[in-house]
């Protein structure tokens, strides 16, 4: 795959307040949370001194922290091996680190809030049906689809394409679902750092989502769809 430049979110500064970095970065609540760094109370505090007054090393948590700002736009192509690699790395594993975190976040806000008209009630159970369903639909394209493509594809593989487009409509109306709970994932006025946190991170999810798909649907599969259609053109065509 040719390498491009792409854009980041901007660099971290560990002078920013957590509680902003908490609502900016998607996956910072997972590290603080985990670090026992108080982005939600104690969110007001700059990076700098909640981790001197955890007796953390700043360049370590700034290290950790680095590794959540993603690219915002999509590499050139290379091969379809090279493709599916990039599509591994940058939104299976991704989705996998995304949904635990959003899911906790999601059930803290419904259960804190609840009282409030503008919880997304039923957030949570949305969240982790979702997670099963992207958990299904990638260890497929991993198990049976991907080997397939690197391998050429052959006569059938517009099956599982299909199967999988059709998955992608599933995900696309579970996105529209989560928008309508959510107010298309817009906090309301005085939202605490964790509610805006959540936001945030259902924001990239969908965006990261929308990606995926597109590489899938609009990139990768259309080329073997192609070899196969009117049932010639593939090594796995007995008509020769």
């Amino acid at each position: 795959m040719n390498a491009t430049t792409q854009a980041t979110r901007p660099a971290l500064d560990a002078d920013q307040a957590i509680g902003q970095i908490a609502v900016e970065l998607p996956g910072a609540t997972a590290v603080f949370r985990r670090l026992k760094l108080d982005f939600c109370c104690g969110g007001q505090l700059s990076l700098r001194q909640a981790s001197a007054d955890k007796g953390l090393d700043l360049q370590a948590v700034m290290n950790v922290l680095s590794t959540l700002q993603r690219p915002s736009q999509l590499p050139d192509t290379g091969t379809p091996g090279e493709l599916i690699d990039h599509i591994l790395t940058r939104f299976h594993d991704v989705h996998r680190q995304q949904l635990p975190e959003l899911i906790r976040m999601a059930h803290r806000v419904e259960a804190v809030h609840r009282g409030n008209p503008d919880v997304p009630a039923g957030l949570g159970d949305a969240l982790e049906a979702m997670q099963q369903e992207l958990l299904t639909h990638m260890h497929k394209e991993e198990a049976i689809l991907f080997p397939m493509l690197r391998q050429g594809g052959n006569s059938f593989v517009s099956q599982p394409i299909g199967v999988m487009r059709h998955e992608h409509n599933d995900h696309g109306a579970a996105l529209e679902h989560l928008a309508s709970l959510t107010h298309d994932m817009t906090p309301p006025m005085g939202a605490c750092n964790t509610w805006r946190a959540l936001y945030t991170g259902l924001a990239q999810l969908r965006d990261d989502l929308i990606q995926h798909i597109h590489l899938e649907n609009n990139v990768l599969f259309p080329p073997f769809e192609a070899a196969t259609a009117g049932g010639c053109g593939s090594s796995g065509c007995g008509c020769s």
